[in-house]
């Protein structure tokens, strides 16, 4: 099994990455699991760079951030104005997708806002070195990127796409909505019908794409994504991460403020 890689005739890159511990072995399972090229896959990791700034931002630690001072970075005239345009640009697709998915159209304009700014900021760092640093140079979760580095090679044979070339986030999310290849591959439709399944470059595949994602993981349509609610005081902060009933969270003194299921799960969001 071969890939698709004009850049191997191009001149080499840094080689940190192909000293990192564990790639030999990651060779040998693809080889076996996939039948790939191990000529290729050497020739692949031997041209991926190492990127210490990629473990500098998946480990820095997480800032908690006012919700207005955090709204303010994301509902702004700049997203407001090309999410405006984007909406009339794409209306009868975002119809479609609403239609088909069940994904009302202001949720897949806002996600697909939130993440690249429609298309304009898909990320700055190649996804094979994010991937491949962190697959094994990150342990706390190297499972996971390996497995997403594996879910990488995989959809560049599938889409035939330059795996040396496409750039994403630190944590190798890719395309307008930002999927991690793992997504990609198992939730990415070809919306505008044209045979092929294009995040990169197609607003129409993004758009399905992420109505065909939010639905998989549980969007359902007519449901309430927030309403308020009265809190008695009193639970630990901690608690708020936990998903729990409303019949739980009524017991513990949070009311919601709109008629639910008492079955339904919710958790606490601090909106002050």
């Amino acid at each position: 099994m071969r890939f698709f890689l004009p850049l191997l005739l191009l001149g080499s890159f840094a080689v940190q990455a192909a000293e990192l511990p564990g790639i030999p072995q990651f060779i040998d399972e693809m080889v076996v699991k996939h039948q790939f090229s191990r000529d290729e896959l050497e020739k692949v990791f031997a041209r991926a760079q190492h990127r210490p700034e990629v473990i500098e931002a998946i480990s820095r630690p997480a800032t908690i951030k006012p919700w207005l001072e955090y709204r303010a970075a994301f509902v702004n005239s700049k997203r407001i104005q090309l999410g405006l345009e984007f909406w009339n640009k794409y209306r009868q697709t975002l119809r479609r997708a609403e239609k088909k998915y069940g994904v009302p159209q202001d949720i897949i304009v806002a996600v697909i806002g939130v993440e690249t700014i429609y298309g304009q900021n898909a990320g700055k760092f190649l996804v094979l070195d994010a991937l491949t640093t962190l697959a094994f140079d990150y342990p706390r979760r190297a499972d996971f990127f390996r497995s997403e580095l594996e879910h990488y090679l995989l959809l560049a044979l599938d889409q035939q796409f330059d795996l040396l070339a496409i750039r994403g986030s630190y944590a190798g999310a890719l395309g307008i909505p930002q999927f991690m290849p793992s997504s990609y591959r198992n939730y990415a439709v070809d919306f505008n019908n044209n045979r092929t399944i294009d995040l990169l470059r197609e607003n129409v595949d993004a758009i399905g794409s992420v109505a065909n994602y939010l639905r998989s993981y549980g969007w359902i349509m007519g449901e309430p994504v927030a309403v308020r609610a009265q809190a008695g005081g009193g639970l630990p902060a901690s608690a708020a991460v936990t998903p729990r009933t409303l019949a739980e969270w009524a017991a513990a003194g949070i009311v919601p403020g709109a008629n639910s299921a008492p079955e339904k799960a919710a958790r606490l969001v601090d909106f002050t």
